[in-house]
């Protein structure tokens, strides 16, 4: 697009506004919604260009739709573009979950309350369901991606081996054996020096609230923020890539959260507008507040945010410029297909912990050398929550019905189911 033909500033606040406020259903949704308003109807991007836009944000770590939307922001208006965007797309929903995780930290023990996220947590495990087969139809083309697919979901969820290494793992395979059998194209792109001109400064901005709380003996707001940090560098295919690892470094590693904590998160990020791994925003603030209060809350949350989507901005601003090159790279997109199809494996972990934990009020862990398997004890089986779920699945993925409304439902046979029990 020229300058000319550029839209207004005024365009892009109301445009990207509006997206941001309407980003409800996880990316696939964010993403078809981001193509009619900038595709179809404004006709401010090509559809050539928007495709090659998403496979590039693909290969990025991070929420793909929301640097999606940074990277349609910067082509149409530059770096201030850009931000406006991506911005615009995380702001709604980063506040609402701020909101919802005070009330939660100060309400959640409350009858109607624990109630309603009983129903929002059996949906959910069926929103986890249709997750694993809509990526997995996207990512296992063939058997070696299968092949990828099984080994990941057998280091995650029987011998807890770390997810940053299983993705690397993963990349290597797809490097060597899934790299499509096409010669380079010879592309133009940007100078190393511009890149770097762009990472340098953007790396400083990055560490330095980590530096500070260092400095400042702040050893919690320390850790949040290098945790975070760290999950922001491996969130390859989604949110629901990590949160088995995340749930396994804040409940067990931490002890930031208890499992049904994590799970009431991953609930209501799944109510709001924005990306999903804004339920990295919740956990940071339930754990300062129950670290140190409602100060601690806050700047935890803070840290959090700047940590996760900062870099967001800082992959599309250095690396944008060298689109062409980077997606003609055969080597560099067998990489993202194995990543890709570690994720199947990753979200059919993450669906099963899930499951066995909405399912039974009892799940304990069984150790025999490297293996780590968690058992569920039979008595403790809540078939009401495993209806709700299959009730869910059969709404979401049989039918196509809206994921607020299936989590709405949830919800209110939550309380009804606990108003008929004082009866």
């Amino acid at each position: 697009m020229t300058a000319e033909a550029a839209p207004g500033w005024g365009a892009l606040w109301r445009t990207f506004g509006r997206i941001g406020l309407l980003s409800f259903g996880g990316p696939a949704g964010q993403i078809a919604l981001m193509h009619r308003t900038l595709v179809d109807e404004r006709r401010w991007l090509g559809e050539d260009d928007y495709l090659r836009a998403l496979s590039f944000c693909m290969l990025l770590p991070g929420p793909e739709a929301m640097q999606l939307a940074t990277y349609c922001g910067w082509r149409l208006r530059g770096l201030r573009g850009g931000l406006l965007a991506g911005l615009l797309f995380v702001l709604p929903g980063a506040l609402v979950i701020c909101l919802l995780a005070f009330l939660y930290a100060a309400f959640a023990a409350v009858g109607p309350v624990a109630a309603l996220f009983w129903g929002v947590k059996a949906t959910v495990a069926a929103v986890v369901l249709e997750a694993l087969i809509r990526v997995g139809k996207r990512a296992l083309k063939g058997s070696p991606e299968r092949l990828i697919a099984l080994l990941a979901f057998l280091a995650i969820f029987a011998l807890a081996l770390p997810f940053p290494l299983v993705l690397i793992a993963a990349g290597l395979i797809g490097a060597l054996a899934l790299a499509p059998s096409l010669p380079q194209a010879p592309t133009r792109s940007a100078s190393l020096a511009e890149t770097w001109r762009v990472l340098l400064p953007g790396a400083f901005l990055w560490g330095a609230p980590l530096a500070l709380a260092w400095a400042a003996g702040q050893r919690f707001l320390f850790e949040v923020g290098l945790f975070f940090s760290k999950l922001a560098l491996v969130t390859f295919g989604g949110a629901y890539a990590v949160l088995t690892y995340m749930s396994q470094e804040v409940v067990t590693g931490k002890a930031w959260l208890t499992t049904a904590q994590m799970m009431d998160a991953l609930g209501l990020a799944e109510t709001t507008p924005g990306p999903l791994i804004l339920v990295t925003e919740f956990v940071a603030i339930l754990a300062g507040y129950q670290e140190g209060g409602p100060a601690l809350a806050l700047a935890a949350g803070l840290l959090c945010l700047w940590v996760t989507f900062l870099p967001c901005f800082l992959w599309i601003f250095a690396f944008a410029p060298q689109i062409e090159a980077i997606t003609a790279r055969p080597r560099l997109r067998g990489a993202l297909s194995g990543v890709s199809a570690a994720v199947v494996g990753t979200i059919a972990s993450l669906a099963l912990w899930f499951a066995l934990h909405v399912f039974f009020r009892d799940v304990g862990l069984w150790r025999a050398g490297p293996l780590f398997l968690p058992v569920p004890t039979p008595a403790s089986a809540d078939l009401p929550a495993l209806a709700l779920t299959l009730a869910s699945a059969w709404m979401l993925i049989r039918r196509h019905w809206p994921l607020t409304l299936v989590l709405a439902l949830g919800g209110l046979l939550g309380l009804l189911r606990h108003g008929l029990a004082d009866l």
